[in-house]
């Protein structure tokens, strides 16, 4: 079984979209593997997003995903990283098709509802950031 990192962001959790981004995964068939709610100060938000220091739009990044509560969880399936990156959606969430997760909820290009994994090699790096005890 494989496995991704997936977190409902703070626009996702104040609109009571946990439940909805959760049931999702479940009826596709992924399992979850390791569930928490958090918040993210700004030493671990530079840490997440280490490959996003220096762009443009990472202030903006980081000031939204520090704003409340965010869900982070680990799925178990097959091909998880590729099958749920399907099921979220593209990241600028008015170019995401409907039917994803962001082209069904989400508001603008930070505010996309959720953070998926984009490769094996992130999720390595990403899962031991947010569950350092797993």
């Amino acid at each position: 079984m494989d496995r991704t990192l997936v977190i409902v962001k703070p626009d996702g959790v104040r609109r009571g979209l946990v439940g909805e981004v959760i049931s999702r995964f479940e009826k596709k068939g992924f399992s979850i593997a390791a569930l928490r709610l958090l918040s993210l100060d700004r030493n671990l938000v530079r840490d997440f997003y280490s490959p996003h220091l220096g762009k443009s739009f990472f202030p903006e990044l980081e000031q939204f995903i520090i704003s409340g509560p965010v869900v982070a969880m680990i799925l178990e399936g097959a091909n998880a990283v590729e099958v749920v990156r399907r099921m979220i959606g593209v990241t600028k969430s008015f170019e995401a098709s409907s039917g994803t997760i962001r082209g069904d909820f989400g508001l603008g290009y930070t505010d996309n509802v959720v953070h998926a994994s984009d490769s094996q090699e992130s999720y390595s790096r990403e899962s031991k950031i947010i569950f350092p005890d797993l």
